[in-house]
């Protein structure tokens, strides 16, 4: 089977919206995804794989465009917010919790690169020889 974006929305129907996540994007992070997984690693599980890597990039974009359109920096890396308050605005970020993995990197800032990464490192892990 070959992901397509129709494919994975019906996979993971939290990406249904095509307003939210247009057709050019999830074909964009497909395409890369396509290119960086090798299928002789992946196997049977490369579609799942690719499904996660895409997953990941997805709501990592939106997010960038969601704080672009507040007119922040898209792309900034502020953790997740731990209290907020109202009256003479304060936020806090607790940076921490997205380094599940202190090796993971950016894969940590989501729940699908969290699993993305898993099944990459079996996947990459290869056969033993004795």
């Amino acid at each position: 089977m070959t992901v397509t974006a129709s494919s994975l929305r019906q996979n993971l129907p939290e990406f249904a919206s095509a307003s939210d996540y247009p057709d050019a994007t999830l074909t964009y992070w497909l395409g890369i995804g396509t290119k960086l997984l090798r299928a002789d690693r992946w196997g049977d599980m490369l579609d799942h794989g690719l499904e996660l890597f895409t997953a990941h990039h997805l709501v990592l974009a939106r997010q960038a465009v969601q704080s672009a359109a507040l007119g922040n920096t898209p792309g900034a890396n502020t953790g997740v917010v731990t209290s907020e308050a109202v009256d003479k605005v304060s936020v806090s970020y607790d940076a921490v919790s997205t380094t599940l993995d202190t090796n993971a990197g950016h894969w940590n800032a989501t729940t699908y690169g969290v699993q993305f990464l898993m099944l990459a490192r079996m996947a990459g892990s290869g056969g033993w020889q004795l």
